[in-house]
């Protein structure tokens, strides 16, 4: 098998090349310096040239307050480049997976958001990749469309040069305490994991929108918690409100996500989010732990 991964040195990008690698498919990584997805001809030059099996489009424009003063640069990468991508590829007869964001619901429900419930992205960003979802959805018929949430993985995130685990470390290590809010809840998920199950979906011939979490709900503070107790940081840790560190930018306050497409075509489940991240934590900071 011959894929393209386009964001190959990103958080997600990486972790998808390093599972596919094992899996001994003949993986082509392709960076903003390889390829400008904003671009058609250019997408177009490159999926000719490559003519792989499949495109994995993990290139985002994801600092949420910046895509909220420059709102066209959001809309070019994250709207305009998975329907570049999505045209290229329809084109040619490849099939592409865009990676979208459960930032694109409202959160008002309070409960685990499923594929068929109804968006309303807050922000630019979110509306920007709803876009991207559904230019993904109409131009190719044999495309693939994962929303995945509060992702961490080994390489932090290209553009913000970290994750939340990385985040909570470091603060924890320089800050006399640290506070984390309690009440916006997700389903945090290790990139690996995603990986790993989007192979897997690869695997069967089911087409659409998918959500891909780990299993569970809870609150960036429970996230930190989990952080903070198995690497056994010793700094104080206070759940606090979200008014304490006020946002021009609107976001949902619940955005955690169920798997219901994934469990119905009888794929094997996501782990767990706590068991996942605790694994991850013990496989990253082994040093801290001893």
């Amino acid at each position: 098998m011959k894929a393209a991964v386009i964001g190959a040195n990103g958080q997600l990008g990486s972790d998808l090349t390093a599972e596919m690698l094992r899996r001994s498919w003949d993986v082509i990584g392709l960076t903003h310096a390889d390829l400008r997805v904003e671009e058609y001809p250019e997408v177009r030059r490159v999926m000719q040239e490559l003519r792989p099996d499949v495109v994995f489009n993990t290139a985002a424009f994801h600092i949420v307050p910046q895509c909220e003063t420059d709102p066209v640069r959001a809309f070019q990468v994250n709207a305009l480049g998975p329907l570049n991508v999505a045209r290229a590829c329809g084109e040619i007869g490849i099939r592409s997976v865009y990676y979208s964001t459960d930032y694109v619901f409202d959160g008002r429900t309070r409960r685990p958001y499923t594929e068929e419930d109804a968006p309303n992205p807050l922000n630019v960003y979110a509306a920007t990749k709803l876009a991207g979802e559904q230019f993904t959805l109409n131009n190719g018929a044999n495309n693939l469309v994962i929303r995945v949430c509060g992702l961490y993985g080994r390489v932090p995130c290209r553009a913000k040069g970290t994750n939340f685990v990385f985040t909570m470390v470091k603060a924890a290590k320089e800050k006399p305490e640290v506070k984390v809010v309690d009440d916006e809840m997700l389903s945090p998920t290790s990139t690996r994991a995603v990986a790993a199950k989007t192979l897997e979906l690869l695997d069967t011939d089911a087409l659409g929108l998918f959500h891909m979490v780990s299993e569970g709900v809870c609150s960036w503070y429970e996230f930190a918690k989990v952080i903070f107790e198995t690497l056994k940081l010793s700094t104080p840790l206070l759940p606090v409100g979200s008014a304490t560190f006020p946002s021009n930018v609107r976001r949902p306050s619940f955005s955690a996500l169920e798997n219901r497409r994934l469990k119905e075509i009888g794929l094997s489940p996501m782990p767990k989010w706590k068991d996942a991240l605790e694994e991850f934590l013990r496989s990253e900071y082994t040093h801290h732990l001893h």
